[in-house]
């Protein structure tokens, strides 16, 4: 059996205690992390980016 930290257990135990909060996982996640990836628009993005200075604090020019 893998080694499960004394948290993991706690947190595993409360969700099994609390099937609803799992719900609210999934849909606090498909609030911020599930979007729908648009590719033509993040190339677009990709292709736009600026070459960033290796330290752009402090210039020597």
């Amino acid at each position: 059996m893998p080694y499960v930290s004394e948290f993991t257990q706690f947190i595993n135990g409360w969700l099994d205690a609390h099937p609803e909060e799992r719900e609210e996982q999934k849909a606090g996640r498909a609030l911020w992390w599930d979007k729908p990836q648009d590719l033509p628009t993040r190339e677009a993005y990709a292709e736009a980016g600026v070459p960033q200075k290796p330290y752009p604090y402090f210039s020597l020019d």
